[in-house]
């Protein structure tokens, strides 16, 4: 079998669990992009792609990661290496795993048409509203598959099955229905429901994590990720919070073109403890 994660970190985890059970053993394929935010429109086309990528290197750029970052990213590449795979070997499955959030049900969805080919042979596994056991041994449901215990994945892949006819009838018409609409943004609303936003649904949350007292953006971002209900890339929240710095709704210290590290944030003319503890003094 040959296995498909969405995040990064699943690789890992993936590999710690087929050391604990071997029968999972295969070469695992990383869908690398972020399809729950950002242009979507005509991404079977050069164009729609290029404009994509374009939009990636725009948010990069001031970045750690550098806008040289959108052009190590090649999906269409991966799947052509995962559909090799399959061609040279009829017995070989697929497995798709996936977290229940927006971010790797964006990913099943770009992916899922790219394999009508291979209906029987693609299985998927997704964790909706499933419960797994934590470290202290409470019942919780996991969003991410990276918050589940490596030893829970042995219970977990007796929940493979393969994708029906239905679904890969269906779901890439879901796709295309997410294609046309083209928002800037796709939340998960339940079960495999995505629903299109505009790119400033985030706006509000953002600023109800930023105060009176200056915030450095590693820490800032840190409890975004951590608190957010709807949780987003970094440079995705970043892009955001300047573009509250260009509208007012927050206010920076530093320049527009320093590095993420060397900025700080707050609500705008805020009176932090700290001002305020030294015009007591």
């Amino acid at each position: 079998m040959l296995h498909i994660v969405f995040n990064e970190v699943d690789v890992e985890l993936l590999q710690q669990v087929m050391q604990l059970d071997n029968t999972l053993e295969g070469p695992i394929k990383f869908i690398q992009d972020d399809y729950a935010v950002g242009p979507v429109a005509s991404l079977d086309t050069e164009e729609g792609r290029s404009s994509r990528k374009d939009w990636w290197k725009e948010l990069l750029a001031g970045s750690p990661y550098g806008p040289e970052r959108a052009d190590q990213v090649n999906d269409l590449a991966t799947v052509s290496s995962l559909t090799a795979s399959l061609n040279e070997d009829p017995e070989l499955e697929c497995w798709i795993w996936m977290g229940q959030n927006q971010h790797d049900v964006s990913g099943y969805y770009w992916l899922l048409p790219q394999l009508s080919a291979y209906q029987g042979r693609v299985m998927v596994l997704y964790m909706n509203n499933l419960p797994f056991l934590n470290e202290k041994g409470q019942l919780f449901y996991p969003s991410f598959l990276s918050e589940i215990r490596p030893s829970e994945f042995l219970k977990a892949k007796k929940l493979a099955r393969p994708v029906t006819r239905s679904e890969f009838e269906i779901d890439p018409d879901e796709w295309r229905k997410l294609c046309q609409e083209n928002g800037m943004v796709r939340l998960l609303e339940g079960g495999k429901k995505l629903i299109s936003k505009e790119v400033n649904c985030y706006d509000h949350e953002i600023s109800r994590f930023v105060g009176g007292d200056w915030q450095k953006t590693h820490r800032l971002l840190n409890q975004l990720q951590t608190r957010m209900k709807n949780k987003t890339g970094d440079v995705f929240l970043m892009s955001r919070i300047r573009s509250l710095v260009g509208s007012g709704v927050l206010e920076m210290k530093g320049d527009q073109g320093s590095q993420w590290k060397d900025l700080e944030f707050r609500q705008p003319g805020a009176f932090g403890a700290k001002e305020a503890a030294a015009s007591v003094q």
